[in-house]
């Protein structure tokens, strides 16, 4: 009898919420610069691929330390799925999110490439450097430029998209570690939040994110991207309270992603502004 495959271990093991978002994100910046529909949900699938594919990786390359750390939350770690099957998908979603993308043009085919490459060297092993959050600045940075090479390869994303998206990139970094600093630490895991602490983690998330609301709002001054920032400073205040207060649980991170919607809102009103002529 063939074993049916763990549909539901396997969803899970592809962290299907920040993957959501960042794909969520991703749309509402195509229709935002003016893609035509076929663009957009082309661009859309493409993105929600190569976070399955990212997804699926991290919990494949981490299957022993989260094993060790005793992450019943995490399929592969309690044995709800083998390790084997969640690697081959990761690789399946890789080579599609990639043909993809080139079928959108050379140029965002070529970034999407380094931004798949980025998120997944992260995985590999970047996590355990002080070069930590250097993935995820180049990834989230990257995606307006993504984006922007989808609609027309002659123009390129403005400074301060591609400057907000990095700052949010980092924010998003260090609110995903906090709650696991401790475990991460005891299976050798020390990225750059683990080695500066975790109040300074939490301060430094939030600050990134106010410096990113900032961005967006002299970038592209509309009342879209000011009331972006009222809400971005609302929420920070909230966070660095729970800071102070060492409240390093999930919340945080969902904070991080209100942050990126009212970031994204924002961004939606910047239209053209988002890119500039190469």
């Amino acid at each position: 009898m063939t074993k049916r495959l763990p549909l539901g271990a396997l969803l899970l093991s592809s962290h299907p919420v920040p993957g959501a978002a960042v794909t969520l994100v991703t749309a509402v910046l195509a229709a935002a610069v003016g893609l035509d529909l076929r663009r957009i949900v082309v661009l859309t699938i493409v993105m929600a691929a190569d976070q399955l594919a990212v997804g699926w990786s991290n919990d494949a390359i981490d299957a022993e330390r989260d094993t060790a750390s005793g992450r019943t939350d995490k399929p592969v770690a309690s044995g709800r799925i083998d390790r084997v099957i969640v690697a081959r998908a990761s690789l399946i979603a890789a080579a599609a999110s990639v043909a993809g993308a080139f079928t959108l043009g050379i140029a965002a085919g070529g970034w999407h490439a380094v931004f798949l490459m980025s998120a997944i060297a992260y995985n590999a092993g970047l996590k355990r450097t002080i070069l930590s959050v250097l993935p995820y600045a180049v990834s989230f940075g990257l995606l307006p430029v993504l984006v922007a090479a989808a609609a027309d390869p002659s123009r390129i994303a403005s400074g301060w998209a591609i400057g907000a998206g990095a700052l949010l990139g980092v924010a998003a970094h260090f609110a995903n570690v906090l709650p696991d600093l401790d475990d991460d630490e005891r299976t050798g895991v020390r990225g750059l939040p683990h080695r500066i602490g975790a109040r300074p983690t939490g301060l430094l998330a939030f600050l990134a994110l106010l410096a990113a609301a900032v961005l967006v709002a002299t970038g592209a001054s509309t009342g879209g991207t000011a009331l972006a920032l009222i809400a971005v400073e609302v929420i920070s205040v909230v966070g660095v309270i729970l800071v102070v207060r060492r409240s390093f649980g999930r919340i945080l991170f969902v904070l991080i992603l209100l942050s990126a919607v009212a970031l994204v809102v924002g961004l939606s009103f910047a239209g053209s502004a988002l890119s500039a002529p190469a």
